[in-house]
């Protein structure tokens, strides 16, 4: 009876935590755990101290605890779909990205296991592998050309082992392990970001403010676009609408004898334009004259002061 106590307390103590935390931050990154040994679980957690909570759990419980939280956030329905394999909860209420960062920084090399997939291509390099000659059947077996150099099996060129998303096989499994090559690395792989109800892709986190600012000043014109396009006014397309509507205004004044005080000017340059390409270089060279005795003023500063010329006497004669 005690056992099943024990284990109803500690339930109960995880659903406690779990929606404490739920409540509290907004931030959440949805993490894969696949390959991250208890150890490389703990360096983890050290190096997110202070700065962000990991929760792990069986994804029954999360569930359950997220769903009791639905009628508070309905926004946290979003996160439902990620709940699935070997998840886990990154809370912060910090930047994100700088969470990522440190998540991603905290790899664990790892051997190659038969039957695991591999997160990335296997290369074994020419050269001497330190094999005794015995050995040599057992690359042949893999297709590996090798030869016998000074007592020792020498790969004679680099071997393509591995493929990125292959199975590993118990021969290329045992070979790395012979060569002591570790040529995997694990950490928690970010899944889906979840921030103040929106959920979004974690590479998103590594956008810079000058490539969300260019996005969105892109996002802007195609509506303005659309928004012109169709006659349906929007805030991003009253700008656009309202200098239109103004040069149809002065079309219509310069056409007519409808006037008023901003035609006035444009008529007047388009009666007597002589007048006014003759008052443009004049203005340019008062201009210049203005611009002069800056230049000077800027020039005298630029020149050394009589006390710091060399008059030919030497500071220490």
């Amino acid at each position: 009876m005690s056992g099943g106590d024990s284990t109803q307390d500690k339930k109960q103590a995880y659903f406690s935590r779990l929606s404490k935390y739920l409540t509290e931050y907004q931030k959440i990154l949805v993490v894969n755990c696949d390959n991250i040994g208890s150890n490389h679980m703990q360096k983890i957690r050290k190096a997110l101290r202070g700065k962000a909570v990991v929760v792990m759990g069986k994804n029954t419980m999360m569930r359950k605890v997220i769903r009791g939280h639905l009628e508070q956030n309905p926004a946290l329905e979003a996160i439902l779909p990620w709940v699935y394999g070997n998840i886990g909860f990154i809370f912060a209420k910090g930047d994100l990205s700088e969470v990522k960062k440190l998540v991603l920084s905290e790899k664990k090399e790892a051997a190659a296991k038969a039957g695991a997939i591999a997160p990335c291509d296997v290369w074994v390099r020419a050269g001497n592998t330190g094999l005794e000659p015995t050995q040599t059947s057992f690359l042949q077996a893999l297709n590996i050309a090798s030869k016998i150099n000074k007592g020792q099996v020498e790969i004679v060129a680099d071997v393509h082992l591995i493929k990125e998303g292959a199975k590993v096989g118990s021969s290329e499994a045992a070979l790395l392990q012979k060569l002591n090559i570790k040529p995997f690395q694990y950490a928690l792989k970010p899944q889906a970001v979840y921030d103040n109800g929106a959920i979004y892709e974690p590479k998103l986190l590594d956008m810079s403010d000058e490539e969300i600012i260019k996005k969105f000043q892109a996002g802007v014109s195609n509506i303005a676009a659309i928004s012109l396009a169709v006659g349906y006014p929007t805030v991003a397309s009253l700008p656009h609408s309202v200098v239109r509507g103004y040069r149809n205004v002065l079309a219509v004044a310069l056409a007519t004898s409808y006037s008023f005080p901003r035609a006035e000017k444009i008529k007047e340059i388009l009666a007597n334009p002589s007048k006014f390409a003759a008052a443009a270089p004049a203005a340019a060279a008062k201009e210049e004259k203005k611009e002069e005795p800056k230049k000077e003023a800027a020039k005298k500063k630029e020149e050394p002061p009589p006390e710091e010329e060399d008059m030919g006497f030497g500071l220490f004669d």
